[in-house]
């Protein structure tokens, strides 16, 4: 598909209208919490399988490591991940971002959802598990997310 395709596809899609757009003065980023969030269908050992169109979220421990990745697109290159899963999961970059005082801390704890949804799914992921992942990283004291998008 040429791009040119899929920009006609996209500019008809609605987009979500607010009628109050809430705001909130962020505190330094050298004093920010950071917690990754992706769509590489990250998995523990311990944790539930991903299921084709999975709309939930697992929880990953930063300091446990041992992540396998279950995204099923076959449109996916996990090239990527084999030499170097920082670029799923930058763990290390933001650690050392840490140690350097660019950022507060690395949270713990870190959040995958199971990316290549289909269209139908995303209801569920933006009013259900989306808030639900974001209320585990508020408890947390997460206040920065890098998104790293699969």
């Amino acid at each position: 598909m040429s791009d040119k395709v899929v920009r006609k596809m996209l500019s008809r899609l609605e987009g979500y209208s607010f009628d109050e757009v809430p705001w909130v003065s962020p505190k330094p980023l050298s004093e920010c919490r950071v917690a990754v969030v992706t769509t590489a269908g990250l998995n523990q050992e311990g944790n539930a399988d991903w299921n084709p169109g999975d709309q939930g979220f697992t929880v990953l421990s930063g300091k446990k490591g041992d992540f396998t990745l279950g995204h099923f697109s076959p449109n996916f290159d996990r090239t990527g991940w084999v030499v170097d899963s920082n670029v799923v999961i930058p763990l290390d970059r933001l650690n050392e971002m840490a140690a350097e005082g660019k950022i507060g801390s690395v949270s713990d704890t870190h959040i995958s959802f199971m990316g290549a949804q289909p269209d139908h799914t995303l209801e569920t992921i933006r009013l259900d598990t989306g808030p639900a992942a974001a209320k585990v990283l508020l408890e947390e004291e997460v206040d920065v997310v890098l998104l790293t998008p699969v």
